[in-house]
């Protein structure tokens, strides 16, 4: 899958979108991906998923046990990915405001875990997840993304592999232009703390 196809689903799904927005990060950005929206479509879910997969180095696909995402933006394409790999897909939660696994999931000591999220901008929930698979006993061996929005500048620790980077620029609040700050920043996500796009 080219680049062209991959914002082609994005645009197709309306997951895409323009103006003006505050991302989960604490950054503003002219631009915004719903990932939920682009995932939304079993078909195309599934689609992105193998695509993403086969962006792996095949001695990290073949050592990979189980798949680990973030709660709420990583699940569908965790789940994707599990699909794609032949492996069991879980997923980490913050009930309490730090991730951890829930719901009887659990992680055999050494197991080899891939991380997978929808978007990475700064890296922060990649990095929480991270370790709070590690806590839980599982080894992360690679960690993947449908998008990475950090201009290929983010560091988790572990080879990272996105299917796509999009360097759209974002801004901290102090920085956001004279004509972006014209058009009052919206909140288009699902984060309780700021509801804003993947970190």
């Amino acid at each position: 899958m080219q680049d062209s196809d991959i914002i082609n689903e994005f645009r197709t799904s309306g997951a895409l979108l323009e103006g003006h927005f505050l991302l989960s990060s604490g950054r503003h950005s002219a631009h915004y991906l719903q990932c939920a929206r682009v995932l939304m479509d079993p078909m195309r879910a599934t689609r992105l998923a193998s695509a993403l997969a086969a962006t792996l180095p095949r001695d990290v696909r073949q050592q990979i046990q189980k798949v680990v995402s973030p709660a709420m933006g990583g699940v569908i394409i965790g789940h994707e990915m599990g699909r794609a790999l032949g492996v069991e897909a879980l997923f980490v939660e913050r009930p309490t405001g730090t991730f951890e696994l829930r719901r009887g999931f659990t992680l055999t000591p050494g197991d080899r875990v891939l991380m997978v999220e929808d978007v990475v901008t700064t890296g922060l929930s990649s990095r929480e997840a991270i370790r709070a698979i590690e806590e839980a006993g599982g080894v992360v061996i690679a960690a993947a993304a449908l998008v990475d929005r950090s201009a290929g500048t983010v560091e988790l620790g572990v080879p990272f592999h996105p299917l796509i980077t999009l360097n759209f620029p974002t801004y901290a609040p102090d920085e956001v232009p004279a004509d972006l700050a014209l058009t009052p920043a919206i909140k288009p996500g699902s984060r309780a703390e700021s509801n804003g796009a993947a970190a």
